[in-house]
């Protein structure tokens, strides 16, 4: 569901119950506080990237990917490019090894059928970076929370100087420990469960996988995270792309619950 979509719609549900303040309970115009505006009352986009109380930028906010006009197809639908797509742009495309581009042809000839998302669970971190909805960032001492529309849920990104956890229970966003490189945050995650998607043309991310995620924001509108992959199971070598989001002010996250009212798995077709 788009965010324009859940807007018209919310629109909607307010005519039909003759509730004037119906949107601004929601906060979705509600104006955010203490950031840089220009004199038509805009947010400054290209205002100094704010600091946290120790000196380091701060990446809170809420944030959308920003996505070219290009959409990729996968299984016959047309996605924004990375979501689709996560090597979308890298030179020479992502560098499967063999078993894991037989499995992506494999999920693209079932329709995705098997992708977690489609049936409600958790994507995983560079999903949840791509998917065209909102998520928000909390950025504390020893904290950076990504709070995400999709599903009501959050990931954890610690800062407090923790090493990652050995042998741990993997899980759908792994185990994140970060630190401060100058003006860049370099995360990195660990202890997958396997069978994670990677993006929704099935690229695999197994259980010996790591990404590195270098989060910059270079100004107060934008934020830029460089993801490296590193699962030498499913691909050849390591591999890096730059994820782009841009600030979204004067609003707030909506809920959304994937399998509130879901009626599309039973009607499958892929076999």
């Amino acid at each position: 569901m788009t965010r324009s979509f859940q807007r018209r719609s919310l629109k909607v549900l307010c005519v039909l119950a003759l509730i004037a303040s119906c949107a601004s309970g929601q906060w979705l115009n509600y104006p955010t506080p203490g950031i840089p505006r220009l004199p038509d009352g805009k947010p400054n986009l290209a205002a100094p990237a704010p600091k946290a109380a120790d000196g380091k930028p701060d990446l809170s906010g809420i944030w959308e990917p920003i996505a070219s006009r290009n959409l990729e197809q996968v299984s016959g639908v047309a996605y924004p490019n990375q979501f689709a797509n996560l090597g979308f742009g890298l030179p020479g495309g992502i560098p499967y090894t063999g078993w894991a581009a037989d499995l992506v042809k494999a999920r693209n000839a079932n329709l995705g059928r098997d992708d977690p998302g489609t049936h409600c669970l958790p994507t995983g971190p560079t999903l949840l970076h791509t998917t065209p909805a909102l998520r928000k960032i909390v950025q504390t001492p020893g904290l950076l929370a990504i709070l995400n529309e999709r599903d009501v849920s959050y990931r954890q990104i610690f800062t407090d100087g923790r090493p990652l956890p050995f042998d741990p229970q993997p899980a759908w966003n792994g185990y994140s420990s970060g630190k401060w490189e100058g003006e860049v945050l370099v995360v990195a995650t660990s202890g997958f469960r396997d069978g994670n998607w990677l993006d929704k043309n099935g690229s695999p991310l197994t259980d010996a996988g790591k990404l590195t995620e270098r989060f910059r924001r270079p100004d107060f509108g934008h934020l830029e995270i460089e993801v490296t992959v590193d699962d030498p199971t499913a691909y050849t070598k390591p591999w890096t792309v730059t994820l782009k989001q841009r600030i979204v002010a004067d609003t707030e996250l909506l809920e959304y619950v994937c399998l509130e009212n879901e009626k599309d798995t039973q009607h499958f077709v892929a076999k």
